[in-house]
């Protein structure tokens, strides 16, 4: 991961909304959540390095000295600086499933969200689940406290640390939709899932759409869609559709050879990356 890669703006990362316009995510037939609209604008899914991404917050997947370490962690490190070192050095550590907050020094978001993630272990799966969720929720809580709009996440936990990318992703995607849906989550306008490998990438792009659902189509189309024969022009348009006054009480029986409109057709069905896993 080398921090001389091109600054990636916001603008520059698709949204779930374009994502679902162009193919890319596709409508599941029972999704968790009910569609809001509303929030095909504020998660996006980036393929890439979390170190260049220019957003209010980044999250490091820490360890609990947080002074660096592998993976992601290291990659942050390196790219902000000495200084960000001297800063986790004062903040005495931080426990499994807690956040704490840096600046972000030499790189482009504004702060750094240092979260710490737990190791997976399969003989006590429920307490690392809590733990891993609490992660996303202390890091969207400190976002909202510092008024940091943009937060952007790794991929907590599932490098070195061994949490199974789909279980970790069911868990993330999960607790951002009830973030979305709470009081606050209107103050977060943007919420970025990293991702650097195409097998997670793959892996968000099947579960995005079962927490965050396009709205179902509607039944017509917009009229400015509506092929023209629906609705003929008037100068094209029998006689007997609009009679003349003196022949009014013809209308009540229309001639059998009278046109029949075209019935207006449905709407379509409604149908992004590489960094090192966080640890």
């Amino acid at each position: 991961m080398s921090h001389s890669s091109s600054i990636v703006r916001l603008p520059d990362i698709r949204t779930i909304g374009q994502l679902f316009q162009t193919g890319v995510l596709k409508a599941v037939s029972k999704p968790r959540y009910n569609p809001n609209v509303a929030f095909l604008d504020r998660i996006s899914l980036f393929q890439g390095d979390i170190t260049v991404m220019e957003v209010d917050s980044v999250v490091n997947a820490a360890n609990e000295s947080l002074l660096g370490g592998s993976g992601v962690d290291g990659a942050i490190h390196a790219a902000a600086g000495k200084k960000l070192y001297k800063e986790c050095a004062g903040l005495g550590g931080c426990e499994t499933g807690k956040s704490k907050i840096t600046a972000a020094y030499k790189l482009p978001s504004k702060n750094i969200i240092h979260t710490v993630g737990p190791v997976y272990r399969r003989s006590d799966v429920e307490t690392v689940a809590q733990q891993l969720e609490s992660c996303y929720r202390t890091s969207l809580n400190l976002a909202i406290e510092n008024n940091l709009k943009h937060i952007a996440f790794p991929s907590i936990s599932t490098g070195i640390y061994g949490y199974p990318i789909e279980d970790a992703t069911h868990i993330a995607l999960d607790l951002v939709r009830r973030f979305c849906d709470s009081d606050v989550g209107s103050k977060a306008s943007r919420s970025t899932c990293v991702v650097w490998s195409n097998k997670d990438k793959e892996v968000y792009e099947t579960l995005i759409p079962e927490y965050f659902p396009a709205p179902e189509p509607t039944q017509e189309q917009p009229a400015s869609e509506v092929p023209a024969a629906a609705e003929p022009p008037a100068s094209e348009a029998p006689a007997a559709a609009e009679p003349p006054a003196n022949e009014a009480h013809a209308a009540a029986e229309p001639p059998a050879e009278a046109p029949v409109e075209a019935a207006v057709p449905k709407a379509p069905e409604a149908s992004s990356v590489e960094a090192p896993k966080a640890p």
